[in-house]
């Protein structure tokens, strides 16, 4: 697998939902997957509020306390400013054929689907769509208006994958990180990443 297939883009929003898009950052980087980061204010309001991680505005500062908190490996880590332009997922030329906006917001859904391109988020979202690539959005909103529909509906369209974070619990989740496991599981399903967080549907989980 060539250095730009083993990479991929993750965005997070202001949406509700940081857990999900944390525990998914720590399984791509135990993947050893090459994970462009990036943060709009509103997720970092929300990593605050729902995770009690107070990441500094400053990209590489933000990465120190990434790297702290998942121990990870920082060379496979960039955390990339919302105006970046110069970020290798700002072109097509560089960017990561895979792309995952989880928690996405039902704005960031609506920019997305009208190629607004405002911040980096959206530029990246729209590399990834006119190349043909992957785009997974991960939506936290409910109940849904019938304009998040519409958008939606326009996106799915595209070939974009809409994944509203919505666990199951045939798995019997005993606590919130099982029902987190279950919609992270569920995203690197569709990118194609081995995982083993949750037991799969089949006879043999049958508990009758």
């Amino acid at each position: 697998m060539s250095k730009q297939q083993k990479a991929i883009t993750l965005a997070f929003t202001g949406a509700s939902g940081a857990p999900y898009g944390l525990r998914l950052l720590e399984c791509l980087l135990v993947a050893e997957y090459q994970v462009y980061l990036l943060i709009s204010s509103a997720a970092r309001v929300v990593l605050a509020t729902e995770h009690g991680l107070k990441l500094p505005a400053n990209p590489d500062a933000a990465k120190q306390a990434l790297v702290a908190q998942l121990n990870c490996d920082p060379d496979k880590l960039v955390v990339c400013g919302k105006d970046d332009w110069f970020s290798p997922v700002a072109s097509g030329s560089a960017a990561p054929k895979q792309m995952v906006v989880c928690p996405c917001s039902a704005g960031s859904v609506a920019a997305i689907a009208h190629g607004m391109s405002d911040n980096l988020i959206e530029r990246a979202a729209d590399v990834v769509m006119k190349e043909r690539g992957q785009l997974v959005l991960v939506v936290r909103e409910t109940p849904f208006s019938t304009l998040h529909l519409e958008n939606m509906h326009k996106l799915s369209q595209m070939g974009v994958t809409i994944m509203p974070a919505a666990p199951g619990f045939y798995h019997q989740p005993q606590s919130i990180e099982d029902l987190v496991d279950f919609m992270v599981a569920r995203i690197l399903d569709h990118l194609g990443v081995e995982q083993g967080l949750v037991p799969r549907w089949g006879y043999d989980s049958r508990h009758i």
